[in-house]
């Protein structure tokens, strides 16, 4: 079973919607369903990972590497004296 919903896109996006529809012998539909789904797979994933990570963050004894360290541990990358990673604390 199947839903409408109406969107409005930009006729340049439709224009290749419809060619790759042609030559795949697809429906615009399934390649619209399609990456409807594979975008919310991936935003309902990140949304879920970082409140996970925010739970874990707010428990009691958390502990947290300073942004210092990890930018200067970042920027140390690729050089011939690239920096260990720091060590949470």
């Amino acid at each position: 079973m199947s839903t409408t919903i109406t969107i409005r896109i930009d006729p340049k996006i439709k224009d290749r919607l419809e060619k790759l529809a042609k030559v795949t012998d697809r429906s615009m539909s399934y390649f619209v369903s399609h990456a409807l789904e594979q975008v919310l797979e991936q935003e309902e994933w990140q949304i879920g990972e970082i409140k996970r990570r925010v739970e874990l963050a707010d428990k009691p004894g958390a502990k947290f590497i300073p942004h210092e360290d990890i930018e200067v541990w970042l920027k140390s990358w690729g050089k011939t004296k690239e920096r260990k990673p720091p060590k949470c604390g």
